[in-house]
């Protein structure tokens, strides 16, 4: 998903829209190597060496990857979605920003 979330970065640089990553892999330095080498700009939490099964996933009751949430300004939990179809995605950030009183366009 990296591309999509890079091209969200882009379109949604100047709008009230923030990604936030939560990395599952167990190798800490083997993740910060990726980052660097796609060009990851976003904050993003590592889950620990359990992976998959480290605190963040515990406490948010992740069962599978990736899980996306979209949380509103409010801090309210406005869509959650396991795997990465990014068309509903598109749909309801869409929908947010549109609230606030942005128009984007997330075509691609």
């Amino acid at each position: 998903m990296y591309s999509h979330e890079q091209l969200l970065v882009q379109k949604l640089t100047d709008k009230p829209f923030v990604i936030l990553g939560v990395n599952s892999d167990s190798n800490r330095e083997e993740i910060r190597n990726i980052a660097k080498q796609k060009n990851l700009t976003w904050r993003s939490f590592w889950n620990g060496p359990e992976g998959k099964f480290g605190p963040i996933s515990k406490r948010w009751n992740i069962e599978g990857w990736p899980t996306l949430y979209l949380i509103d300004s409010n801090g309210i939990i406005r869509h959650k979605q396991m795997g990465g179809d990014t068309e509903p995605l598109d749909r309801i950030i869409t929908s947010l920003l549109a609230e606030l009183g942005h128009v984007v366009d997330l075509s691609y």
